[in-house]
């Protein structure tokens, strides 16, 4: 984990086209806190899992974007326009990558070495999003997203929306975090 300092900040955006609250530009207070590196792998999930014997997603619905590549495309389009309605068309991979990249694919993109904190998925977060029902800020943008927002959202470190606790799909993600001064379980 990273140990990120605490102090005032400016958090959001002065840009004309922002949404979701992203702005207006505020200042802020941050206390220290530690961030992992990297978000959450598959595989460090699936150890989670087992010695936790949580039970996910996929076994009480009876599905889970993690197996995406395992059906058929047919279901799995049955299946994404029921929960989360339709994705854009196409993938142009002019990263090097067809939807999500691998962790640390490319280089980390800040002073404190963090992988990955905008444009590959949606991060969750523990604030709350403004809505009728429990929603949560997703931060950061995904693969889907593009600059200028043409295909869903604009991919800019500002970008935020709000989703519900029971949301699943192939671009949201999380990392931990945690208060300084909070025992750490595992490091990533």
């Amino acid at each position: 984990m990273a140990n990120i300092s605490g102090g005032r900040l400016e958090m959001g955006t002065r840009a004309a086209d922002s949404r979701d609250g992203e702005s207006p530009v505020r200042e802020v207070k941050v206390l220290p806190f530690r961030l992992d590196k990297y978000p959450v792998t598959n595989s460090i999930f699936r150890d989670f899992v087992r010695a936790e014997k949580y039970k996910t997603e996929a076994e009480t619905f009876g599905w889970s974007f993690v197996f995406q590549d395992f059906v058929s495309d047919e279901l799995k389009s049955k299946v994404t326009q029921r929960i989360e309605g339709q994705f854009p068309d196409g993938d142009t991979a002019e990263d090097g990558y067809h939807g999500i990249s691998s962790v640390a694919a490319f280089p980390p993109q800040n002073s404190y070495g963090l992988y990955d904190m905008m444009g590959n998925t949606w991060e969750w977060t523990s604030t709350r999003f403004p809505a009728a029902q429990p929603t949560y800020v997703l931060r950061g943008a995904s693969w889907i997203d593009t600059l200028d927002g043409s295909a869903n959202h604009k991919a800019r470190i500002t970008t935020r929306m709000g989703n519900t606790p029971d949301s699943a799909s192939d671009n949201l993600s999380f990392r931990c975090a945690a208060s300084l001064g909070q025992k750490e379980k595992a490091e990533l």
